[in-house]
């Protein structure tokens, strides 16, 4: 039954790649994309939105030329530059006017044209808000809205999904993890960590996007003058290019912005937040403890920067809806692409280094039928029978559909890390068993040294300045160093769907106060090809909660619970299963430097001596959610 309706929803998708769309606006230049959009819109440019402080928000807005009747709004905000309308909110202006939508652009405060100081999300409570009540009333509204966009242009909506406008109809949030500060498990603060430990992507993205001492036009400038201001000078910074891969070593870690010259902005104040501090819960994240009001299409990566924390959202909107509309109307596509590259799917993919077949799937097409049911009232455009959760699963490189998120198939199965001793690289004896092996030589041991660590190659990461180049990509260059644990299972006699939310229970020891462990999902090929799929990663400090820290004595073994690792992959016959420990994932996490202090302001490092156990006592070990 499985099989038949996964070819069934291929079939759909096929059909709607292939014919929902009146035209293919991709194979378009962006000069024809600009002559079109010229030629179809009435443009409205620089246009300062009141928000309720009296601060002036840039907004373009580009309407259907003689539309007939009121018109439905798509919007789009975002702290990026769209001065000059390129890429995808291009091709997005096109496809909505082309269709009979307003499509209207503004700047967050501080961003660009925008007036005020900018603040990380551009306050989605009031100015968000604001914006939507701004739209609704215009005359040729219909007063109903629905937000759009991919990363920056996605996470603002999450905290306005919780305010429940009446004019917001609908959303579609793609990639949107860095709007989310605890959901569940996971507590990221907008991805600034992970288990505890800081990401470094935002360090470099707030190199170029936060600009305390940004230019600014003359303010009382009327829009017309603000608009012919804009053809010549788009406030653009341009900033020195910095070498991330050698400054990414600098310490501490607290000056790596300082020590270029930027002036102290939003990095000082984030650099030193523990993942509880309450700074995370005063500005524009979204927390678990808020509802949500608005029907939501979710577009999810494999290979993103927070697959885990978006697919424990959507999941999350389906039971704290406002009503039984919001809660029923939560859908979710998952792809194997990595950020923001939902309009390349196709044929022929290769994420990474990994050719995953057919990916195709109407990406475009889908946005529109959504907008088409909410907005404009067409119920038959978004049909009923839709599964809520469609995603691809790797290795048989296919589109899958469920209702639910983790299918209700999956079923937990444990498999447990063991080894004779010696589990250091990919030329150990770590095994990875269906069952326990019993005591066995109990426990593997390295030195993690934060002056040597591990090089991040691939998984999911984004917007670091080239230094992590995410995607499934070979790991074995890692797992041939002796302080990386290799655990491998057995070739296997028949595939194995592994899809959902994967934990991970190590018990480990260490000679140091605090230090980092971190785990890795990898299938393993038979010719030895080591792909990624996913990684976790925790201080051992906030074993016991983001509330507090405790901190490790030598000789003492303790339990890490990590945040779950998240993917879909069918673990084909005679691969295998692997997974890697070790310490250390950088440039992707901030080194541990195991002192014990605060880290952020340290410059000297010690080696520590770490342990994983896996004894009786203390085992360790996965649970896959296994997809009979």
């Amino acid at each position: 039954m499985r099989t038949i309706r996964t070819v069934i929803f291929f079939a759909a998708t096929m059909f709607f790649a292939a014919g929902a769309a009146a035209q293919d606006y991709s194979k378009y230049s962006e000069e024809a994309l600009k002559k079109l959009l010229s030629e179809i819109a009435t443009v409205e440019q620089k246009v300062l939105m009141p928000m309720r402080d009296g601060v002036g928000l840039s907004t373009d807005i580009y309407r259907p030329k003689d539309a007939d009747g009121p018109l439905p709004a798509i919007f789009v905000r975002t702290p990026y530059n769209f001065n000059t309308l390129r890429g995808g909110n291009l091709r997005n202006a096109v496809e909505a006017v082309t269709r009979g939508y307003a499509f209207i652009v503004q700047n967050e405060r501080g961003r660009y044209f925008s007036e005020g100081k900018f603040e990380i999300l551009g306050h989605p409570r009031t100015d968000g808000y604001d914006a939507l009540t701004w739209i609704a009333d215009q005359g040729w509204s219909n007063d109903k809205v629905g937000t759009l966009g991919c990363s920056s242009t996605a996470e603002w909506q999450l905290a306005l999904a919780a305010q429940n406008h009446p004019a917001h109809a609908a959303m579609v949030p793609q990639a949107s993890g860095a709007g989310i500060g605890r959901v569940g498990e996971f507590q990221e603060q907008g991805n600034w960590y992970k288990g505890g430990a800081p990401r470094i992507l935002f360090f470099v993205w707030l190199y170029g996007v936060d600009n305390p001492l940004r230019a600014q036009i003359p303010e009382g400038l009327d829009a017309k003058t603000r608009a012919y201001v804009s053809q010549y000078n788009d406030l653009a910074v341009d900033k020195p290019d910095v070498d991330w891969e050698k400054h990414i070593n600098h310490l501490p870690i607290s000056e790596l912005l300082s020590s270029l010259g930027e002036p102290p902005a939003t990095y000082e104040d984030f650099i030193k937040r523990k993942p509880d501090d309450a700074g995370w819960f005063e500005g524009g994240l979204y927390h678990d403890d808020e509802p949500w009001g608005v029907p939501a299409l979710w577009f999810n990566s494999w290979y993103d920067v927070s697959i885990g924390p978006n697919m424990a959202l959507f999941n999350h909107a389906r039971e704290a809806g406002v009503d039984a509309e919001a809660r029923d109307n939560q859908y979710v596509v998952a792809a194997p692409n990595v950020h923001c590259r939902f309009n390349t799917l196709g044929p022929d993919s290769v994420i990474g280094e990994r050719n995953m077949g057919d990916t195709s799937f109407d990406a475009t097409g889908e946005v529109f039928r959504w907008f088409d049911k909410w907005l404009k009232g067409d119920q038959n455009a978004f049909a009923a029978d839709t599964p809520h959760v469609r995603y691809f699963a790797m290795g048989v490189n296919e589109w899958r559909a469920a209702d639910q998120w983790p299918p209700e198939e999956a079923e937990d199965v444990r498999m447990y890390l063991t080894s004779d001793g010696n589990a250091n690289s990919l030329y150990g004896d770590g095994r990875l068993n269906l069952e326990p092996e019993g005591d066995g030589a109990a426990s593997d041991s390295f030195t993690y040294d934060p002056m040597n660590p591990v090089k991040t190659i691939g998984g999911g990461d984004c917007c670091n300045g080239g230094l992590v180049h995410p995607g499934a990509r070979d790991q074995r260059s890692v797992e041939a160093r002796q302080d990386v644990l290799v655990y491998t299972s057995e070739p296997l006699a028949e595939p194995m769907e592994v899809t959902g939310f994967i934990d991970t229970i190590l018990h480990v020891s260490s000679d140091a106060k605090d230090t980092d462990f971190t785990v890795k999902l990898v299938d393993v090929a038979p010719d030895g090809t080591a792909y990624v799929l996913d990684d976790s990663i925790l201080r051992a400090r906030y074993r016991e909660g983001y509330d507090r820290e405790v901190f490790m004595e030598d000789g003492e073994v303790y339990k890490l619970d990590f945040t779950p690792m998240t993917t879909s992959i069918v673990f084909q016959k005679d691969h295998r299963i692997r997974l890697e420990v070790t310490s250390s994932s950088f440039p992707k996490y901030v080194r541990n430097l195991n002192t014990g202090g605060n880290n952020y302001d340290e410059s000297e490092a010690v080696a520590a001596r770490n342990t994983v156990h896996h004894s009786a006592e203390h085992p360790s070990y996965i649970v896959l959610p296994v997809v009979r």
